[in-house]
């Protein structure tokens, strides 16, 4: 095959064979380093989106080529060094703080703009702005706020991704024995999928868990305390959701009314006005989130 005909989803191999050990389960992410480091040399002039495209693999392709490295469109050891300073190390191996230049800064700054935590331009570089995002986003994960990325930051950020939100609605859905489409629309309904908000009433993360609902999943529901991270605030939504659909089964309506009105308010009163509008955008959804 020949490497301009690459598919998107061959492409997924442009670093997950050299991705640190906890960083492979996102291999896409690794993606934005190498389009900050072609976009350095006028190589790529596409988004910074983490996604390896045919755009991204005719940019690896025309680099290697101006090089003399072996033309496979594939961003191996010897392609990554080439590119120079953007080009390494990979995110996740080493701990990353202001003043450095790299592979993994550049990941790090795509991370921060995808959490809404924005550190300016894409660039590969550990300035002011990306030192202030990373606080921010240390802040609003209850890290403790340094500026400095280590394992924990690092893996906040990974767990705050995207696509980590939806493996994470899936995984649940699954145990808990739900339609992962009926978990993932009730989510976005909830939170845009967005790990870091937190409503006017104290409501928290993907899932927008009260913390007096937290309490009542980890007590009577689970039986321990759950992590306070993307996944923990996943898990109790789900086995919260999961009460709720034992308890009015086989009505589908009323347990995702109760999720947003309470189990008590929807017994005695039914569903309000502002609950039958919330639940019919719920089910709208099921199929398209």
């Amino acid at each position: 095959m020949r490497p301009t005909r690459l598919t998107a989803v061959a492409a997924l191999v442009l670093v997950l064979a050299a991705a640190p050990r906890g960083e492979a389960a996102v291999p896409r992410l690794q993606t934005a380093g190498l389009q900050v480091a072609l976009s350095a040399r006028g190589l790529y002039r596409g988004p910074i989106d983490a996604i390896a495209g045919p755009a991204t693999i005719r940019a690896v392709v025309r680099f290697q080529r101006r090089r003399g490295l072996l033309v496979d469109g594939i961003a191996g050891p010897q392609t990554r060094r080439a590119l120079g300073r953007l080009g390494r190390p990979l995110f996740g191996r080493r701990t990353l703080r202001r003043g450095m230049v790299g592979w993994d800064v550049s990941v790090l700054q795509f991370l921060l703009l995808r959490s809404s935590s924005s550190a300016g331009r894409i660039d590969g570089g550990f300035g002011p702005r990306t030192r202030a995002a990373t606080l921010r986003f240390q802040r609003r994960h209850g890290l403790a706020a340094d500026g400095i990325v280590g394992p924990r930051t690092r893996g906040a950020l990974v767990a705050a991704s995207p696509e980590a939100v939806r493996r994470g609605l899936n995984r649940w859905s699954r145990r808990y024995r739900i339609s992962p489409g009926l978990v993932r629309s009730l989510a976005w309904v909830e939170s845009g999928h967005q790990p870091q908000v937190v409503s006017s009433a104290g409501a928290r993360g993907v899932m927008q868990v009260m913390p007096a609902t937290r309490r009542y999943v980890e007590r009577i529901l689970i039986g321990r305390r759950l992590p306070r991270t993307v996944d923990g605030n996943i898990h109790a939504g789900v086995a919260y959701l999961a009460r709720q659909l034992r308890i009015f089964r086989p009505n589908v309506r009323r347990a995702v009314g109760a999720y947003y009105q309470g189990t008590a308010a929807v017994r005695r009163h039914g569903l309000y006005p502002e609950t039958v509008r919330y639940v019919r955008t719920v089910l709208s959804l099921r199929r398209a989130i």
